[in-house]
């Protein structure tokens, strides 16, 4: 049995939403379902909740699960999220990616596979949850350049100026810090940053990449402090000058 997880479906096709209930209550895992946006993140706002998966459709009524998932991320960025959708397009999938779904799966979908990427993103999201609280007391301050940011405060500064980063770009930001100097694969990004599990393609840590040089580089067109290793990964330098 696969324990007591405990996962949010958001379905709103009832005998697909009793179809997925029933195949992961017969695995041991909790299951709550919704059936609208809105319910879900009620349900995620519940301090007593303790959701660890979330299995989200896109065509939902009222509120798109693009639009939820954008949601989630901006309160946390590791909850694994499984996109469940009709929709097969390419930009489809890359924009479920970008709005910061972990695994992507198209209906009608194979059980075993379907039980198997469940299995792997709780299991992933073990290991990161470990990972960020190891990397919270190792990282509380960083300062570079002109910039200081403090990352128990959620505060950023450039200069005089204070700026205001989302919780996936602190995280993002706070990786590198305790991999300064180091070259980052890409993979190790999406799985560490991102909670992405298996070979995803997607150009997300290349958006937000752009997005740090734009904050925090003084020619982010000649960036010195966030570096694009070309089919290697990425650099973060504290101090270029030193090197």
């Amino acid at each position: 049995m696969a324990g007591k997880s405990h996962i949010l479906v958001v379905e709103d096709e009832l005998h697909l939403a009793t179809g997925i209930r029933y195949n992961l209550e017969a695995e041991g895992y909790r299951v709550t379902v919704v059936a609208d946006g809105a319910s879900a993140l009620r349900v995620l706002e519940s301090n007593d909740a303790d959701i660890e998966l979330v299995v989200l459709d896109l065509m939902l009524p009222g509120m798109s699960g693009y639009t939820v998932c954008e949601s989630i991320r901006a309160r946390d960025t590791r909850l694994p999220v499984l996109i469940v959708s009709a929709r097969t397009l390419a930009e489809d999938r890359a924009r479920g990616f970008d709005v910061g779904a972990n695994q992507y799966i198209t209906k009608p979908f194979d059980l075993d596979e379907f039980l198997s990427r469940v299995r792997n993103l709780l299991s992933l999201h073990g290991a990161v949850r470990q990972s960020a609280n190891d990397d919270a007391r190792s990282v509380r301050e960083l300062a570079f350049g002109d910039a200081n940011v403090n990352f128990d405060t959620f505060e950023a500064r450039v200069g005089d100026r204070q700026v205001r980063l989302t919780r996936l770009e602190m995280s993002l930001l706070r990786y590198f810090a305790a991999n300064e100097g180091r070259v980052v694969p890409r993979q190790e990004l999406l799985t560490s940053v991102w909670g992405m599990a298996g070979e995803v393609n997607t150009r997300a840590p290349d958006q937000f990449i752009r997005r740090l040089r734009k904050t925090f580089e003084p020619d982010p067109g000649r960036p010195k402090h966030f570096l694009t290793i070309r089919d290697a990964g990425y650099r973060f330098v504290a101090n270029p000058d030193a090197n």
